[in-house]
């Protein structure tokens, strides 16, 4: 066996920034390598998770770090030495087993993209969206929203009077983000949600709410304004807790991203082309059909009640903004008529709770959270 104490060997370090070349000592440690110039100071510090083997002359181990902005390089002589930092590093593998790997996994990939291809052609985007969104991993689903939140928040976050986009971080905002928070606590009490939640308040006069894939969640500041009780608040926020649920997001996203979005994403690219800028307006129009927007408000009012809430109050929210149209009220917009949603919910609503979401304070407070 090895000993993979920590041993020092020589090397060669440029730090991207000058031409410079700098004799150094490369110590391997147990989670890092360290890179030290010959008076001891330490030049760099590299974890052997982030290293990749750089193109080299035959005999030389040249180092770099994945995704780093600064071209910096190690270059290792000493075979001995480098093959010691081969069995530390995952990513290092003079071998070259690891290439032939990833050359299998480039073919599998694109063997997967061709059948894809195939599938389209048979069975349209709109039927992969809606067979493929349900089948994606957690984590596909949170690094599709992350993607489209970009754009989304550049679409959003618009001039506000030099005040933070996000509402809740201001000393007099606090109040309101715990409110908010335990709010939350009360929902996501309720076993079986699809995944972790994230309600972000934004300061957008609309009284609207949006739902990433991924469990992301937007409230606009207009909606908080809009709505008289915690309950009201809470069944919204509950109905786009729906379509996180049913994966509408994804689906939306994914059909209208289309070919070179379906198979970027195969290929793990969740941000290139103007695919993802489409799929974020998307989500920002909330054009969902009216089956998915049904079935999102008898989530909603289904987990209202297993939460405690008042399943009734979703339906008295929609009812007060059925009638908006101008840009931004995207919550209606394609739905049901307001009048059938409301009925919808009432009709599974059992008894009224003894007692509201939060109390008269917290609520107060939460009316607060994006102080003027």
């Amino acid at each position: 066996m090895i000993d993979l104490a920590t041993i020092t060997g020589a090397g060669i370090y440029f730090d991207g920034r000058t031409s410079a070349r700098h004799s150094v000592r490369v110590t391997l440690g147990a989670a890092v390598l360290d890179i030290e110039a010959d008076d001891g100071r330490l030049l760099a510090e590299w974890r052997y998770d982030e290293l990749e083997q750089l193109a080299a002359p035959a005999g030389v181990l040249r180092l770099g770090r994945h995704g780093s902005a600064v071209l910096e390089r190690l270059e290792i002589f000493d075979p001995d030495f480098a093959h010691l930092v081969d069995l530390r590093a995952a990513n290092v593998d003079r071998t070259g087993a690891l290439q032939r790997r990833q050359r299998l996994s480039v073919i599998a990939w694109s063997v997967i993209a061709m059948v894809a291809l195939v599938l389209t052609a048979w069975f349209g985007v709109p039927a992969i969206a809606e067979r493929l969104a349900p089948r994606l991993p957690a984590s596909v689903d949170r690094k599709l929203g992350e993607a489209v939140d970009v754009q989304l928040r550049a679409k959003l976050d618009t001039a506000h009077a030099g005040k933070p986009f996000e509402c809740g971080s201001a000393s007099e905002e606090q109040a309101g983000r715990a409110a908010l928070d335990r709010l939350m606590q009360r929902l996501q009490a309720v076993p079986g949600l699809p995944l972790p939640l994230h309600v972000t308040v934004v300061r957008r006069k609309e009284a609207n709410a949006l739902a990433l894939p991924g469990g992301q969640i937007y409230v606009f500041q207009g909606l908080i304004a809009k709505a008289d009780s915690a309950d009201e608040l809470a069944g919204v926020i509950a109905h786009e807790i729906g379509h996180v649920a049913h994966r509408d997001g994804t689906k939306a996203v994914l059909h209208a991203g289309g070919l070179s979005f379906l198979f970027g994403m195969l290929l793990g690219d969740f941000v290139g082309g103007g695919a993802v800028v489409v799929a974020a307006r998307t989500v920002l129009q909330s054009s969902y059909s009216r089956g998915a927007e049904a079935a999102a408000d008898l989530y909603g009012a289904r987990l209202m009640a297993r939460a405690g809430g008042d399943p009734r109050a979703l339906g008295v929210i929609l009812g007060k903004i059925g009638g908006a149209t101008e840009p931004g009220m995207k919550i209606l917009l394609d739905h049901p008529e307001t009048a059938a949603r409301v009925a919808a919910i009432d009709k599974i609503a059992g008894k009224r709770p003894l007692k509201p979401l939060l109390s008269s304070d917290e609520w107060t407070a939460l009316k607060r959270i994006c102080a003027e």
